[in-house]
């Protein structure tokens, strides 16, 4: 049973959808890899913490990365970290039976890896404060997470936008740090998320085909408000604007690497079977992309214009 139980078109699809699912589940079984976070860490790089073992207290100058990489680091572990407020909202609207309630638990033993790999590199490497780390954790973790758009269709769109802008920004954070080991690890849990974005893309793909009005208004809604999961971390919008400036993540990789080949595999733009109320979501969905791209342009004037300016002061 689900929350969606009262609501007979949602459930309907929840029926007509499993046996996709069932496929997708046993295709990304068969494609997914084994690995162990624990190869991935610099165990030899380790010390203990001042505390009750007695190790030596973090100072700032151990920092590593640049701010930004460093930054967004950060926020890919909280982010991480939320995972119980995410297998929360998935398993309310996916329910825990049958092939989707297979996936709901595959899928969060997966990810439950990412934080955890991130976390223990963080602190071999003492490359952050881990105080200030923990005492993030908890009050990001304590704010939890809800959808924006609640919903099966609306959380299947919005997955499959978000675990592909997630493996983008864990890829290209792993680059940022430059540390061959750094970027080894995320590129490995980008590999996870790409496989994540695959299952649900395919999945929606085939919720087109049943219900194509219903679906196309949910993707507008999902690329409309889009906000990634760890928004809600404190500070995340001066984060996410430095993440941005770094180039590591920033508007034209959203929509240019994220959006629009999400859109491109399900035809969105050369779907024929929408009616009316499908219509206006695609023209609106147009019209957003068209504001997209222009913002994108202006953001990478600015920042083109400051980089300008930094290096005629030697900065």
């Amino acid at each position: 049973m689900t929350a969606l139980a009262d609501d007979p078109t949602a459930v309907r699809l929840l029926i007509d959808l499993e046996p996709v699912v069932e496929q997708e589940l046993n295709r990304h079984i068969s494609q997914a890899r084994e690995w162990f976070p624990h190869e991935y860490v610099p165990w030899s790089q380790g010390e203990d913490f001042s505390g009750p073992l007695g190790g030596r207290e973090w100072a700032p100058d151990e920092r590593r990365f640049t701010e930004a990489a460093r930054t967004s680091l950060v926020i890919n572990l909280l982010t991480e970290d939320n995972l119980p407020s995410y297998h929360y909202e998935i398993a309310t609207i996916f329910g825990r039976d049958g092939a989707w309630g297979e996936w709901v638990g595959r899928w969060t033993a997966e990810e439950g890896r990412h934080g955890m790999a991130i976390r223990d590199y963080l602190l071999v490497t003492r490359s952050v404060d881990p105080v200030e780390l923990e005492r993030a954790r908890m009050t990001h973790m304590q704010a939890g997470f809800a959808a924006i758009h609640p919903g099966l269709l609306a959380g299947l769109s919005y997955v499959s936008f978000q675990e592909l802008a997630t493996r983008v920004s864990h890829r290209n954070t792993g680059a940022a740090t430059e540390d061959p080991i750094g970027e080894q690890l995320l590129a490995r849990i980008a590999l996870d998320e790409n496989l994540h974005m695959v299952f649900y893309r395919n999945v929606l793909g085939a919720a087109f085909e049943i219900a194509p009005d219903e679906t196309m208004q949910a993707v507008t809604n999902s690329v409309r408000d889009f906000a990634m999961p760890g928004h809600g971390i404190d500070g995340f919008e001066r984060k996410a604007v430095q993440i941005a400036v770094a180039g590591i993540y920033d508007l034209r990789q959203h929509r240019d690497e994220v959006v629009l080949p999400v859109l491109r595999a399900w035809k969105v733009f050369e779907r024929e079977d929408l009616g009316p109320d499908g219509e206006r979501a695609r023209e609106e969905l147009a019209q957003f992309l068209d504001g997209l791209d222009a913002s994108a342009k202006r953001f990478e004037e600015k920042r083109d214009a400051l980089k300008a300016r930094l290096q005629a002061r030697g900065d």
